[in-house]
This record gives structure tokens, sequence and C-alpha cells, in this order.
């Protein structure tokens, strides 16, 4: 379905994606490689990348077991 979305998209309007991952690591999201690549192929065509460096508060904050906590009754989102 994303590939779908950028493929409509593609040199019509600005995209914006943040992730916590590089790319090289999004092959954990997407199983398959040739999908990977071409969804990266698309992303990255005529793109202005933007690395802030820093780390995320909240994959921290779930990495150290406290991700309900800050939710009142122990709620999850979704």
């Amino acid at each position: 379905l994303l590939f779908q979305v950028l493929t409509e998209r593609e040199e019509k309007t600005a995209i914006a994606i943040a992730s916590n991952e590089p790319f090289s690591g999004w092959t954990k999201t997407f199983t398959d490689p040739r999908l990977c690549a071409a969804i990266v192929d698309r992303l990255t065509y005529d793109a202005t990348i933007i690395e802030t460096g820093t780390t995320s508060y909240r994959l921290a904050h779930t990495r150290a077991g406290g991700a309900n906590s800050s939710r009142p009754g122990g709620a999850k989102s979704s």
C-alpha cells in the first residue's frame, strides 16, 4: 500500500516521512528486499534528506518497559 501511495504522489506533491531506522534497517519492516529497495528508491529520488542525529524518547521509553506507564490507567494507544 505504501508503495502505491508513493507511486501515485511521485513528482506531484511533497511527502514527509520520519524514521528512527536507517534505510539499511528498513528490511525489518519491508521484508521483501525488492519492495524495500523500490520504496527507498522512490523516497530518495530528487529528495532532501534531513538527518537530525537525535535519539527517540518514545523508542527509549518503550524499550525501558515504560510504554504504558505515562498513560492514565496504563491504557495502550491504538
